[in-house]
C-alpha cells in the first residue's frame, strides 16, 4: 500500500512515495521561494505553488503508477484568498512570517483580543479588505493546506484539518469549530472559511491526479514532523531545526490549562484529530536556528557551505569562552523578546574562525535546551528523549552540542525532513497500512543516538541572553 505525499514548505514543494516499511522513494522537488518586497513583508505566488504541487505529484505518479492514498503536509498560517468560481488567487499569498498586520494586532489587543501577526486571523481580514472591501463576492479563504486540497480536487473540496485551523486564531478554544463571534469582529464571512475535517480519514478524491486517489491524511508541517518521528504519546518530544526551530510534544486528550501562551512561553496546539480522538500538544519556538549558519556563509563569508560548519567547528575542542546568542530575529520561547538581537561575547585576539563557528552551533543548541526546559515546565511532563530532524540534524558537531546542552539522549531522524513520513502515517492509518498508533510508535528507528559527553555552561548562557535582550526597546515592548 504505497502512499503519495505532497509536502509544501516555506521554500519549496516536494512529492514522494512512502512504502509500508517507511522507506521514501521517487522524490521530486521544485523550489518555490517567497518574496520580501520590503522589510517585514513576506509574500508568495499561490498559483505558482499550485502548479508546482501538481507537477511534482504527477512526475512521481508517472514513475510509480497507482498509489493507494494521498497525504498532504504544509506550512501553517500562510494565507490565501481566491475566487470560488474561477479558482484564481486574487492577491499574493501572505507568508506566515509576514508582519504587515502588527498594527491591527495591537488595535485588537486594546479591545482584549490577542492575535499574533504570524496567525492567519488578521491576514485573512487584510486580504479581504484588499479584494472585497464590501464583502459581497463569493470568495474562499484558506491556509496553504486548504489551497493545495482545492487544487488537488479540482475545486471540489474547500477544507482544512484542525492541526492547521488551530493556529489561525479563529477557532473555539476547545477546537470544536470556527468561533463566529471572532469572525464577525474581524469581518470575515463564515461562508468563505473552509470546512473542518479530520487529520486522518477520507477527505476527497484527488481528481487532478491520474486515478483520482483518495486524500486521507492532512496536517500542518510541525504536527506531521511530530508524527513522522513517532512522538504519538506523551513523553518524547521532537525539535525540527530548519530556518527556525520548533519543539513539539504530545500532551494528551485534554487541552493545556492556558488559553494562549503559557507562563514559560510555549503554546497549545492540536496535534491531530481522528474521528472522536482529538489530541493536544505543546509547541515551543526559536525564531532563528539554521539562519545563523547561513549568516556565517552568506554575510560573513567565513564558511563556503553550511556543511562546512561542522568541519570548521571540529578544529577546536571548545569555544574558548566565546558565546553566541542566536537572536537575529529576536528570541522566542521562553523569552518572547522581538527586540533582542544576535550577539557574540567573550572574543579575544585569539578567537578564530573555529571558535566563532562552534559558538554559533552551541548557541543554537542552548536555545534548543531552552525550548526543552520551557515545554517541560508548561506541560508538567518530563521529556525523557529528544528526537530531531531538519537540516541541522545532519551536523555532527551541532547534535553533540545539543545533547550536551540538554543533558539528554538525542535521537536523529532517519529522514532529514520527517514531515513526509508523518503525512504518510496519517493517510496510512485510514487505509490500513498501519493499524494503530502503537504501530507508528514502534516504527521509530533513529539514524543515530548521541549521548551527552560534557556539560555546557548554562549559567553563562543565561547571562549572555540577558545582555542580548531588549537591544531595540521599541520592539521588545511588543507582546502578542
Amino acid at each position: 500500500m504505497s502512499i503519495l505525499v505532497i509536502d509544501v514548505g516555506t521554500s519549496g514543494v516536494r512529492a514522494a512515495v512512502v512504502h509500508p516499511d517507511g522507506t521514501i522513494t521517487n522524490e521530486h522537488h521544485i523550489e518555490v521561494l517567497p518574496d520580501s518586497p520590503m522589510a517585514g513583508l513576506v509574500e508568495f505566488d499561490a498559483a505558482t505553488m499550485a502548479r508546482a504541487s501538481l507537477d511534482v505529484a504527477r512526475r512521481t505518479l508517472a514513475e510509480v503508477g497507482a498509489v493507494d492514498a494521498v497525504g498532504v503536509a504544509t506550512q501553517r498560517a500562510s494565507s490565501i484568498v481566491w475566487d470560488r468560481s474561477t479558482g484564481e488567487p486574487l492577491a499574493p499569498g501572505l507568508g506566515w512570517q509576514d508582519l504587515r498586520t502588527v498594527g491591527d494586532c495591537l488595535v485588537l489587543q486594546a479591545e482584549g483580543l490577542r492575535f499574533a501577526p504570524n496567525q492567519s486571523a488578521t491576514k485573512f481580514t487584510h486580504l479581504l479588505s484588499l479584494v472585497d472591501p464590501e464583502r459581497t463576492r463569493d470568495l474562499c479563504l484558506g491556509t496553504v493546506d486548504s489551497w493545495i486540497i482545492w487544487t488537488l480536487t479540482d475545486g471540489a473540496a474547500h477544507v482544512t484539518d484542525v492541526s492547521n485551523a488551530a493556529v489561525t486564531g479563529l477557532m473555539h478554544a476547545d477546537a470544536s469549530g470556527w468561533d463566529e463571534s471572532i469572525l464577525t469582529r474581524l469581518n470575515i464571512p463564515i461562508d468563505a472559511m473552509p470546512r473542518l475535517v479530520d487529520s486522518s480519514g477520507p477527505i476527497a478524491p484527488a481528481r487532478a491526479l491520474e486515478g483520482a486517489p483518495m486524500i486521507c491524511g492532512l496536517a500542518g508541517d510541525q504536527q506531521a514532523s511530530l508524527i513522522g518521528q513517532s512522538c504519538v504519546e506523551a513523553g518524547p518530544a521532537k525539535i525540527t531545526f530548519g530556518t527556525g526551530g520548533m519543539l513539539d510534544m504530545v500532551v494528551g486528550p485534554n487541552r493545556p490549562s492556558f488559553a494562549g501562551r503559557g507562563s514559560n512561553g510555549s503554546f497549545p496546539i492540536v496535534t491531530w484529530r481522528r474521528g472522536e480522538e482529538l489530541v493536544w500538544g505543546l509547541e515551543a519556538i526559536m525564531l532563528s536556528a539554521g539562519t545563523n549558519v547561513e549568516w556565517l556563509r552568506d554575510d560573513l563569508g567565513i564558511l563556503d557551505s553550511v556543511a562546512d560548519s561542522h568541519t570548521v567547528a571540529a578544529q577546536c575542542d571548545d569555544t574558548d569562552g566565546v558565546v553566541y546568542v542566536p537572536a537575529l530575529l529576536g528570541l522566542g520561547t521562553p523569552r518572547w523578546d522581538f527586540g533582542a538581537r544576535g550577539a557574540l561575547f567573550g572574543l579575544t585576539r585569539g578567537s578564530g574562525r573555529p571558535q566563532i563557528v562552534r559558538a554559533v552551533l552551541e548557541g543554537v543548541a542552548h536555545r534548543g535546551a531552552d525550548l526543552v526546559e520551557a515545554a517541560e515546565a508548561d506541560s508538567g511532563t518530563s521529556i525523557g528523549t529528544l528526537r530531531i530532524d531538519g537540516g541541522m540534524s545532519a551536523n555532527t558537531t551541532f547534535v553533540q552540542a545539543l545533547a550536551d546542552a540538554t543533558g539528554r539522549s538525542v535521537e536523529v531522524s532517519p529522514v532529514l525532513e520527517a514531515t513526509t513520513l508523518g503525512a504518510a502515517y496519517l493517510a496510512g492509518l485510514t487505509i490500513g497500512t498501519w493499524s494503530s498508533w502503537d504501530d507508528i510508535a514502534g516504527a521509530w528507528n533513529p539514524r543515530t543516538t548521541v549521548e551527552p559527553a560534557r556539560s555546557l555552561d548554562r549559567a553563562q548562557w543565561a547571562r549572555a541572553v540577558d545582555r542580548a535582550a531588549q537591544w531595540i526597546p521599541e520592539l521588545s515592548a511588543l507582546d502578542f
